[in-house]
């Protein structure tokens, strides 16, 4: 959460940050700020809301110079306001900061400061970690060439807790430092100029090539280049890697907003998952990221997954695929649980961790708890050079490209594939006939076209929203494979429209969630027909006689559900086990339909955020 851009170069720093800032606002959108050294004189412009309202300031008070830091935040520490907004300064305000994270030990800090006569002006901990370093730089030599680094240097000795930054004084008009430990901080690289970033996103187009800083890491960055350190190891390696042009591609292409753009994005999306990784000739799946062989992939006798929100609602229907194709036993687990969890693991288990982003702080942290009890790990992420692809040994990247949108969809659907790729794998390993591994390859292969004639009829979801539009809560129920996608379905609902929705498995409702139901209540069924059918045309008419509405998501031809429901959406046949990456396509179209009719807005709904980076 939150974004951090910062500029070195040869050109002014202003339009550049703001820039990366706009792309960079699903981090965060709660305030931003701007400050750049020019002269001996640190500009400041900071406000409380959107981006568009610094842009305002800015009109009236523009800042000049070359060198600067930006930043979009997420509330953690003190309410949205002017005061709270980054950057904050030290005592002397000869300082700036920018900081994602969070220090966990501030008021300790804070109150050690104070002590010593140190006045601040906001709620936040990063204010305090400003004093910090301002007062480690007044402590170092005034001749050293590298004090302000040392003083970052000796603040974060001091600091428990999370942190990507970035720093500049006005005695250092040529310098730039950043850091970063357990928030993410990318190193771009341009023609004579240099950036700071939380995402590549925001400074794609301007940057060439990237360093994917590690935890520990400690960056100075001058005109006539830069130098990495470490606060935990004696020596630091980076790699510089090229800019995917994908990760270039955030702009709008005429949609009206991120999320239908990537809800349309999906066909070529699940096409970029499958690319490379059918065998049709061997009926499987070909994963070579996983770095096992196929005497490794049998050995497993137990899988863990791992995510938060959407990443673990993939997890669930993850579950199903791999316990049907495979006959292993699945335990999916909540990332923020797992980690704090004493979980019994032995060297036969294996985990995946689930992030879009590669980042999500409590799923690293479940990574780095099993990592330390000797599991094997292994990630399936979007974001190349994230910390989840680089601290995991090996797994699957979704290639979904960007995804603005805070309300995940493209990314869901790829996770989803990739669950089914690995269960076909290691089903052909122990039980999967070469038959019916050729099946699914082949239903697999027709997927794209599949979701693009569900997305076709876009229109008649449309309808469905703005008749329920108004409604003060509702029920997502599916059993199964379907069980992951109501609670995935539920979410989204939740996510943009404020709606209370619930997920639950069918079957549960008479055991206590039927209580809910009466006339104004919809509840949504995702009933295909598959091995569940008959059970779950039985609890739609348990809503019916309680004269709930009924929203169902059916396969086509099936003409007993149109007599059952007050609403259907019709998906395309397919297997069981393909459907899910079907049905929660019009569910992803209701949940955006319906925020459009409320008019909220959809790419930032309130309290929210993209790529969690906190606890």
């Amino acid at each position: 959460m939150c974004g951090i851009v910062g500029y070195l170069g040869q050109k002014e720093a202003q339009p550049l940050l703001l820039n990366g800032l706009r792309r960079l606002e699903y981090r965060g959108y709660d305030s931003s700020g701007i400050a750049i050294l020019e002269d001996g004189h640190l500009g400041l412009v900071k406000r409380k809301g959107r981006i568009s309202e610094l842009e305002l300031a800015l009109q009236r008070q523009g800042l000049p110079g070359k060198l600067g830091v930006s930043h979009t935040r997420w509330a953690t520490h003190g309410i949205p306001s002017d005061a709270n907004a980054h950057p904050h300064l030290d005592q002397s305000r000869r300082l700036a900061i920018v900081h994602n994270g969070v220090i966990e030990n501030y008021q300790l800090l804070k109150q050690r400061l104070s002590d010593s006569g140190h006045r601040f002006e906001s709620e936040t901990d990063t204010e305090v970690l400003a004093h910090l370093i301002g007062e480690a730089y007044d402590r170092q030599p005034p001749a050293d060439p590298q004090r302000l680094e040392n003083a970052v240097r000796a603040a974060l000795t001091e600091v428990i807790g999370t942190y990507g930054l970035a720093v500049i004084h006005v005695d250092c008009p040529n310098l730039l430092v950043g850091a970063r430990r357990g928030s993410p901080l990318i190193l771009g690289i341009g023609n004579g100029e240099f950036f700071l970033s939380s995402d590549v996103t925001a400074i794609s187009g301007q940057a060439q090539r990237v360093v994917y800083l590690s935890d520990g890491d400690i960056v100075a960055i001058r005109p006539d280049g830069f130098d990495i350190s470490s606060l935990t190891r004696p020596r630091v390696g980076f790699e510089i890697s090229e800019v995917d042009k994908s990760e270039a591609e955030t702009d709008l292409a005429g949609y009206p907003h991120y999320m239908l753009k990537e809800i349309f994005d999906q066909p070529e999306a699940i096409r970029n998952a499958m690319r490379g990784r059918l065998d049709p000739e061997e009926a499987t799946a070909k994963l070579g990221g996983l770095n096992m062989n196929p005497q490794q992939l049998l050995r497993i006798q137990r899988i863990l997954i791992v995510g938060c929100g959407t990443a673990r609602h993939a997890g669930i229907v993850g579950e199903y695929l791999i316990e049907s194709l495979a006959h292993l036993p699945v335990e999916v687990d909540y990332a923020s649980e797992f980690r704090y969890r004493n979980a019994p693991l032995d060297g036969e288990t294996v985990l995946f961790a689930v992030s879009q982003s590669g980042e999500t702080a409590d799923t690293l942290a479940a990574v780095r708890e099993s990592k330390r009890k000797g599991m094997r790990v292994l990630g399936i992420c979007n974001q190349v050079g994230s910390t989840i692809a680089r601290e995991t040994e090996g797994g699957v990247y979704m290639h979904a490209g960007p995804e603005i949108g805070v309300a995940a969809t493209k990314s869901f659907t790829s996770q989803v594939l990739i669950f089914l790729l690995l269960a076909v794998l290691l089903g052909r390993l122990r039980y999967l006939s070469a038959r019916q591994g050729k099946k699914l390859i082949e239903a697999v292969e027709k997927l794209p076209d599949q979701v693009g004639s569900v997305l076709a009829r876009h229109e008649e979801v449309r309808a469905i929203a703005e008749k329920y539009a108004k409604a003060e809560a509702m029920l997502f129920l599916g059993r199964q494979f379907q069980y992951g996608i109501a609670l995935e379905g539920a979410l989204k609902m939740k996510e943009i429209t404020y709606i209370r929705a619930e997920g639950h498995p069918a079957a549960e409702l008479k055991h206590g969630v039927i209580a809910l139901v009466d006339e104004r209540l919809p509840s949504v069924f995702l009933c295909p027909q598959d091995g569940v059918y008959d059970k779950n045309v039985s609890n739609i008419a348990e809503v019916k006689a309680r004269r709930g509405p009924v929203i169902a998501v059916a396969s086509e031809g099936d003409d007993r559900i149109r007599e059952l429901a007050d609403d259907v959406f019709y998906v395309p046949q397919t297997s069981e086990l393909l459907a899910p990456i079907l049905t929660v396509i019009p569910l992803q179209l209701l949940a955006y339909y319906t925020a459009v009719s409320l008019g909220r807005d959809v790419d930032k709904p309130r309290n929210l955020a993209k790529s969690v980076t906190v606890e």
